[in-house]
């Protein structure tokens, strides 16, 4: 195929995108999504079908054409939405115009999580994971600079033996504190799980509206009523329509009937990401491997084959590590119709049985999302205490509701009786609270 020069409009540098496939056709809308989700313009396009070369990733004579549409559309730079190896990247800087960087898949991916990044342990998976990109490629670029050909052709300057020492030893540092971050979170988890919380996990593929599908079930929240329990608890979820809106982890309160349920959204998965980039956000994806629950939230408004690649995307990340049970929801079907629908529930079952079907945009089937969060969080367990009336009985009764749901309340003479539904450990809790009683406590 060959290249062709776009006008997109955009304010931030120009860009040609171009993609190597094996077999069939090149698609670019989601290279082209990307760079615009850091301001890239793109002025260019070009796609070919065939093997990879070992030298230049396209032909080389794709190279040529490459060159030329870079000329003709004066673009600063061209993004691959392929992965290129250290050679392949300089030679096919060596066919274009001076000054114009050569940008990979992975590369661009890192820009854009560089410019998301917010929180310390964002801008340290992030930063781990451009070091474990850059690792295997420092020894082509010391030789590549010991031979004096453009050591900085990937911005990044000259290379000498010690570069690669200092690469592990600061991967090494950040792992370190990566862990001390992660014990933390998993101790907060923990305490919450203590106090009565159900922990749900939105994932899903970057764009599918996870945040705007938080937002649509998250409570209204003081978080100067809850900063002390959870410091982390945010008043709002960003839902703009752009990738990797969400970078880190944002924790909000969700409303169901009857149960305390802390609600999670993470950093977007997308397909092709090699192990190492997955790895380097493992302590984000934390939360979702050690929740209650994963609501695993795709865009139903794609075809019937992006979903099924998306879903396959999602589980193989997940297989591994997870943990819990797996809810898949349908959203964005206020663009469908019930025909359109029904056709996708069918041809996606093997991948997704009985799929929650909303419309987070317009609220359509929320109600049911809730019902289905609550069936599928682990069992809670029914007691009944009968307590007797002391000076600490009202402070047990009080516990009792803030941390489990309270069906009944009575009180006689001398005595207060609850029967309530909660974890196992919180019946547990209640019942050593309750032996603690004594009536000549009053």
């Amino acid at each position: 195929m060959s290249g062709e020069p776009s006008a997109t409009g955009g304010t931030g540098k120009r860009a040609v995108v171009a993609k190597r496939v094996d077999s069939g056709a090149g698609d670019l809308s989601e290279i082209e999504r990307l760079a615009n989700a850091v301001d890239y313009e793109v002025v260019g396009r070009l796609t070919q079908t065939r093997e990879e070369d070992a030298a230049y990733m396209f032909g080389e004579g794709k190279v040529e054409e490459l060159a030329a549409l870079v000329d003709e559309t004066d673009a600063d730079c061209v993004i691959v939405d392929n992965d290129l190896g250290p050679y392949q990247t300089f030679n096919i800087g060596g066919k274009l115009p001076e000054d114009v960087a050569v940008i990979d898949r992975f590369t661009l991916i890192l820009e854009i999580f560089g410019e998301r990044a917010r929180t310390r342990k964002a801008q340290l998976q992030v930063e781990l994971a451009e070091l474990r990109y850059e690792l295997p490629r420092a020894e082509a670029k010391a030789s590549l600079a010991k031979r004096d050909e453009r050591p900085g052709f990937m911005g990044l300057g000259e290379y000498d033996e010690s570069v690669e020492r200092d690469i592990k030893r600061r991967i090494s540092d950040i792992r370190d504190e990566l862990a001390s971050i992660a014990e933390k979170e998993q101790t907060r988890r923990e305490e919450r799980r203590a106090s009565g919380f159900d922990l749900v996990a939105l994932a899903g593929y970057t764009n599918a509206g996870k945040s705007t599908l938080m937002r649509r079930l998250a409570a209204d929240l003081d978080v100067e009523e809850n900063v002390d329990r959870h410091p982390d608890l945010e008043t709002t979820a960003e839902s703009e329509d752009m990738l990797f809106t969400t970078l880190g982890t944002t924790t909000r309160r969700a409303q169901l009937d009857t149960r305390d349920v802390l609600l999670t959204d993470t950093v977007g998965f997308i397909s092709d990401l090699p192990h190492w980039l997955v790895e380097s956000f493992e302590s984000t994806l934390d939360s979702v491997y050690r929740a209650d629950l994963v609501l695993l939230v795709v865009d139903a408004s794609e075809p019937v084959r992006e979903m099924r690649e998306k879903l396959v995307t999602c589980h193989d990340t997940l297989r591994e590590r997870n943990e819990a049970p797996i809810v898949t929801v349908f959203n964005k079907v206020d663009r469908l119709d019930e025909d359109a629908i029904a056709e996708k529930r069918a041809a996606l079952s093997g991948l997704a049985p009985n799929p929650v079907v909303v419309s987070a945009r317009e609220g359509d089937g929320i109600a049911a999302l809730r019902d289905r969060i609550e069936d599928e969080l682990p069992d809670w367990k029914r007691e009944r205490l009968l307590l007797p009336m002391t000076d600490d009985t009202m402070s047990v009764v009080s516990w009792i509701h803030d941390h489990g749901h309270v069906e009944e309340e009575s009180y006689g003479d001398d005595h207060v009786t609850v029967a309530f539904a909660a974890k196992p450990e919180i019946v547990s809790q209640a019942r050593a609270k309750a032996a603690e009683l004594s009536p000549m406590d009053a």
